[in-house]
């Protein structure tokens, strides 16, 4: 029995602040929002009571659960690029990698001997 009291206290405590905060200073009666939050902290089950009892402005429709923010819309999908998308695996990747090193490095060699070529028959 106490455990569930405990927990009850907790959740009623965490709404509390999460109402606390979430509310504009306008919405917030008799004490600025920090002493509030500082008041539901100190004493959870009195503090949050009194907070839901006479701390914040409701509309005249009664009780209400606060509406989650609006995101942000995203930017349209076209202004961003789509990820590559590379299906080979990772050794495979590697393997390609290493070929265009081999190839670069005999094209390097082929370029060398021309000029060695073009050198000696210039002698």
């Amino acid at each position: 029995m106490g455990l569930v009291f405990s927990i009850l206290v907790l959740v009623l405590m965490i709404g509390a602040l999460i109402d606390i905060i979430t509310r504009r200073d306008d919405q917030v009666k008799h004490l600025p929002k920090v002493f509030w939050v500082i008041l539901v902290i100190i004493l959870p089950l009195a503090g949050s009571l009194i907070w839901f009892l006479v701390g914040r402005e409701y509309d005249g429709e009664g009780i209400r659960l606060p509406r989650p923010r609006e995101r942000r819309a995203d930017p349209p999908a076209a202004a961003t690029p789509p990820p590559p998308s590379d299906t080979r695996s990772t050794e495979q990747q590697i393997a390609d990698l290493d070929r265009e090193i081999e190839e670069w490095r005999l094209r390097a060699e082929i370029e060398k001997r021309k000029k060695q070529q073009g050198e000696e028959g210039a002698r």
